[in-house]
């Protein structure tokens, strides 16, 4: 630094053409971004993938970095500084240069993950753990690097973690239970992202994400769960989703001990197989059926209507719909639907 004061104060042109050099390096830099960037929308638009995105996430910023540590470079190197500070600079945009590169590696793996993730067959499902997981992996490989740079032997600060874990474990024991058992829930794959579970505690909606403390799922009411990854391990899941998306749908339709339950049973598959096609998410193979179950009752006899549906929440729609074709139809044919009742019968005291 007092080498910059020095010419600063007495022969202040030596530093124009550094100065410039630097200017050039960055708008050089800002020009090969635009460019780069242009050739990347013009080649996403001719792919399906996303290359041009992970990419243009991945590099965008570290480009004018890297520019702005070419100029320093070209700068100093035409300036007549002392061997000392020439050293100095050279290490600290090495490092610079380490640490850029990690970032836009631990940058360009996450969104690799985020968008390729999830296609290749088998792979453990693309969440914000996984993805942490991979940043963390490379952040590591970079520190590594940084050390070995220093000639830093890493064998003494293992040493001094394996003392310390103990007492960091115990400290941070909820957190380090809920970052494995996220760990767990998101490579076993009974839990993945996009299903419809529920909890025996009641809590139900779509996952969302699993991230290193919480798994979060959306409610049907538009509203965010935020489970803890330990209680989601220990928890009872129902997965609405596995083995499959399709589900059974059971209605129950109750008439009057007066109907012929063949008839009844012929109206119900007719309308069923009718409605097939035509609502949104009851399906047509497996077909209908219908069952004399639960039977008789108390005043009417009891049917249950079994269809299958795409997917868990089609079956609001589709129990709507077939509910009002089933009244429509019962209506026409003059099936009667009763009302509950009940027969006393009063026994009068002898005397």
């Amino acid at each position: 630094m007092e080498s910059f004061r020095q010419m600063a104060l007495h022969d202040p042109l030596r530093l124009v053409l550094p100065a410039c050099l630097l200017l050039a390096t960055l708008a050089a830099g800002y020009v090969l971004k635009r460019l780069l960037f242009r050739a990347l929308e013009r080649w996403g638009r001719k792919t399906s993938n996303q290359v041009d995105v992970v990419l243009a996430r991945s590099i965008g910023g570290p480009i004018m970095i890297w520019s702005l540590m070419l100029g320093i470079y070209f700068a100093t190197e035409t300036l007549d500084l002392p061997d000392r500070s020439t050293r100095l600079i050279e290490h600290t945009l090495l490092i610079l240069t380490i640490l850029s590169l990690t970032i836009m590696a631990s940058r360009l793996a996450g969104n690799l993950i985020r968008h390729y993730g999830s296609r290749v067959p088998g792979a453990t499902p693309v969440t914000t753990l996984t993805q942490n997981l991979a940043q963390l992996f490379i952040v590591l490989v970079g520190v590594l690097i940084l050390l070995r740079h220093f000639g830093v032997s890493i064998t003494p600060i293992l040493t001094a973690f394996g003392v310390g874990g103990l007492a960091v474990a115990l400290a941070l024991q909820d957190t380090l239970s809920n970052l494995f058992a996220g760990f767990y829930v998101s490579v076993a794959g009974q839990v993945r992202l996009g299903d419809y579970i529920k909890l025996n505690t009641g809590e139900e909606g779509y996952v969302t994400d699993i991230s290193w403390r919480s798994t979060t799922i959306r409610a049907l009411a538009n509203n965010m769960i935020i489970i803890p990854n330990a209680k989601l391990a220990q928890a009872i899941v129902t997965n609405y989703n596995l083995p499959e998306r399709r589900m059974a749908l059971i209605i129950p339709i109750s008439v009057s001990y007066d109907s012929d339950p063949d008839r009844i049973e012929r109206v119900l598959l007719e309308e069923a197989g009718s409605a097939a096609g035509k609502v949104t998410g009851l399906l047509a193979e497996p077909a209908p059926m219908v069952r004399f179950i639960p039977g008789f009752g108390d005043s009417a006899m009891n049917f249950s209507l079994i269809c299958q549906v795409a997917e868990f929440v089609d079956q609001f729609l589709v129990q709507h719909e077939l509910r009002k074709r089933i009244w429509t139809r019962f209506r026409a044919e003059r099936i009667e639907m009763p009302y509950p009742t009940r027969t006393v019968y009063m026994r009068q005291g002898e005397g």
